[in-house]
C-alpha cells in the first residue's frame, strides 16, 4: 500500500501477510480523498477509522495532517501493525483492538469522519446497523460525514441518514450524514 498525499506522500508501507485485510485499492483511496479535499481541512478533522485492517486511510488521513485518529479493528495483528508504524511515523493516532459495534455502542467518542470498510461479505443487516449506531450514539460532529465501503453488490440507501454513493471499480462508498 502507498501514502497518496501528505507529508509521507509516496511511501509505500508492506504490511505482514498473514493479516486478514483487504486494503481499499490507491484507485478507489485516491478518489474518496479528492471528494473530502473539497469538503474539509484535514488539519482540522478527527476521524475514526472503524474495521481499520492495515490502517490504510488511518494513515492516509494521518499524512494529510488530521489532528486526531482513532482505529478500531479487532484483529491484534492489524492493531500491532498499525501501532508499529503510527510510532514509527509520529501519527496522531490511537489505536483501540476491539469488536467494531461493542466499539460503536459504547464510545461517546465524536468525529468529524467516520470511516468504516468492514468485510464486504456482511449481510445488509450488519451493513445497516453500522449507520443506525452512529445515529443512535450521535457520533458524529455537525457537518460530518460517516462513509462506508462495501463492493458494488450491496445498497446501502435505504439506510438512514443516506446521502450519496460512488463507485470504483468494485468498490463503492456511501456516504450518511445525520
Amino acid at each position: 500500500m502507498r501514502i497518496i498525499s501528505g507529508k509521507y506522500k509516496g511511501k509505500r508501507l508492506m504490511a505482514p501477510q498473514k493479516l486478514p485485510v483487504r486494503p481499499t485499492t490507491d484507485f478507489a483511496k485516491e478518489a474518496l480523498f479528492n471528494i473530502l479535499n473539497n469538503q474539509f481541512y484535514f488539519d482540522e478533522l478527527t476521524v475514526t477509522d472503524l474495521f481499520a485492517g492495515t490502517g490504510n486511510i488511518s494513515f492516509e488521513f494521518a499524512s494529510r495532517g488530521a489532528k486526531s485518529i482513532t482505529a478500531v479493528d479487532n484483529h491484534a495483528g492489524c492493531v500491532q501493525y498499525i501501532s508499529k508504524i503510527k510510532n514509527e511515523l509520529d501519527f496522531p493516532i490511537q489505536t483501540v483492538k476491539s469488536d467494531v459495534f461493542t466499539y460503536l455502542e459504547k464510545t461517546r467518542q465524536k468525529a468529524d469522519i467516520i470511516f468504516t470498510d468492514p468485510p464486504y461479505d456482511f449481510s445488509l443487516e450488519q451493513f445497516s446497523k453500522i449507520p443506525e449506531l452512529v445515529q443512535k450514539q450521535e457520533l458524529l460532529n455537525e457537518g460530518g460525514l460517516l462513509i462506508v465501503e462495501h463492493s458494488k453488490h450491496t445498497d446501502l440507501s435505504e439506510c438512514p441518514g443516506y446521502s450519496e454513493h460512488r463507485k470504483y471499480g468494485g468498490s463503492v462508498f456511501t456516504f450518511f450524514e445525520f
